[in-house]
């Protein structure tokens, strides 16, 4: 270039790195990604990394799940099988890397533009994403091989980006706690708030922090895919043809949906399974413990090939072909995906020896966040009985703060401390979580003076 050139360089805590050089004057953008990496399904993001404009998203279904549906079970995966570890890692690279590689097509860009990725996901997923043996998390004390990872280059990891480019990944706090926390917490909670609040991430691991500027603890109750729509025998993500909103008539139980982006439904995403529980219930098709009253005469009301059923919509109005169903099995895994979140919630109040009265407002984050009922939610018993305009959704928390993570080497830093700061409340010690649990896997609970606003229902 005549020592005329432009060089790409990432900031590194001891100074910078240069990632690229090219000759000449060059005006075109840096990029960088964000993604997060969860249980259950990957999002990535692509920003312009001069403006912080975000360039545009893809999500999908993380390639891990054909070797178990939760981080427990992809875990003794790699334990138990030769090159496990390996081809779990290999999975999510490959996941990452078909959404990177679908975004940099629909925007005419190359891999070499993408100078930088920052990633958020919980403790496992982070372990498996680096190649890090994640055994230790699954046996007492449950101990991580660490919470916090130096950079590592794209070409060392196989991502499909600059071979140079530093992929950061967002410290954890503890052995189930991850490091999407973290940054979520950071992208939404107050920094300079007396307010108590309570963060909710939804997902097949729910996370739970509670607090405010002086303090902060956390936790982690396992959900399972139920709410993401895994594990439903017509489950989706909430994504375009997703059933995600139902009302259900009490007389002729004929039933009344939504679908994102209109059309013929595909199936049912975690906001319109919540719903699908108030309703159902409500209409006296299941009772409080989740069982199909079959002696209701009704042709919606029947027994299929996996047991006791409700016809949700009939094959000639859905977009497969087939009828789509909630069945009795379905209702038990949602019920045991929201009275783990509830339990979880009790637990850590008990733990700070504070009441749901308490708390100032709720943080509501996950993939299907902002299309949860409210009020369904507390009917069913998956949320506390607050006043609803102390809730809130966040939306992909992990992405927004993420995103700012790779705008910011400050935020990194902040981030790092934030992870620190967050006392971390281990739930399989002693019996507190599991007599939680129990009690709660009836709609809305069994001690239904917690839901005091629901007196006149029950």
């Amino acid at each position: 270039g005549d020592f005329e050139i432009t060089v790409s360089v990432a900031k590194q805590k001891n100074g910078y790195e240069i990632i690229g050089a090219e000759p000449g004057s060059v005006s075109t953008p840096a990029y960088g990604a964000a993604v997060d990496i969860g249980t259950t399904t990957v999002v990535a993001v692509l920003l312009d990394a001069e403006t912080g404009r975000i360039v545009d998203q893809e999500g999908t279904y993380n390639k891990q799940a054909s070797y178990g549906s939760d981080v427990i079970s992809r875990i003794i995966y790699a334990e138990e099988n030769e090159n496990g570890l390996e081809a779990l890692m290999n999975s999510i690279i490959e996941t990452v890397n078909g959404l990177l590689e679908a975004i940099l097509k629909r925007n005419g860009l190359n891999p070499d533009d993408v100078a930088a990725m920052v990633c958020g996901g919980n403790t496992v997923m982070t372990h498996l994403f680096l190649g890090v043996n994640p055994s230790y998390l699954r046996l007492e004390p449950y101990v991580p091989a660490a919470v916090k990872f130096p950079p590592v280059k794209a070409a060392e990891l196989g991502v499909g980006i600059n071979p140079d480019a530093p992929v950061y990944t967002i410290p954890s706090v503890a052995s189930y706690v991850g490091g999407d926390i973290t940054a979520g917490v950071f992208a939404v909670l107050p920094k300079d708030s007396d307010e108590l609040r309570l963060f909710i991430d939804i997902g097949t691991n729910g996370e739970l922090v509670l607090g405010n500027r002086e303090w902060l603890v956390t936790c982690s109750c396992s959900a399972g895919p139920a709410f993401e729509g895994s594990g439903i025998k017509n489950g989706m993500r909430a994504m375009d043809g997703a059933i995600d909103w139902i009302e259900i008539n009490p007389d002729s139980l004929e039933a009344g949906y939504r679908v994102i982006h209109g059309g013929k439904p595909l199936g049912i995403c975690g906001s319109g399974l919540i719903d699908s529980l108030s309703e159902m219930l409500e209409a006296g098709i299941i009772d409080r413990a989740g069982k199909i009253q079959t002696t209701r005469e009704s042709e919606r009301i029947r027994t299929g090939p996996d047991g006791p059923e409700y016809l949700l919509v009939p094959a000639e109005e859905s977009a497969t072909g087939q009828d789509i169903v909630i069945t009795e099995g379905d209702v038990k895994n949602l019920l045991r995906a929201k009275g783990a979140i509830f339990a979880g919630i009790r637990t850590m109040l008990q733990q700070v020896q504070l009441d749901v009265s308490n708390i100032e407002s709720v943080s509501i984050a996950g993939g299907f966040g902002s299309h949860i009922n409210i009020t369904d939610a507390i009917r069913i018993g998956l949320l506390p009985d607050l006043p609803e305009d102390k809730y809130e959704y966040v939306g992909n928390s992990c992405i927004q703060g993420a995103s700012i993570g790779l705008l910011s080497s400050e935020a990194l830093e902040e981030m790092e401390e934030l992870s620190g700061r967050m006392t971390y409340l281990e739930l399989s010690i002693g019996n507190l979580f599991m007599d939680e649990f129990i009690s709660a896997l009836f709609i809305p609970h069994t001690d239904l003076s917690l839901f005091p606003s629901l007196a006149d229902r029950s």
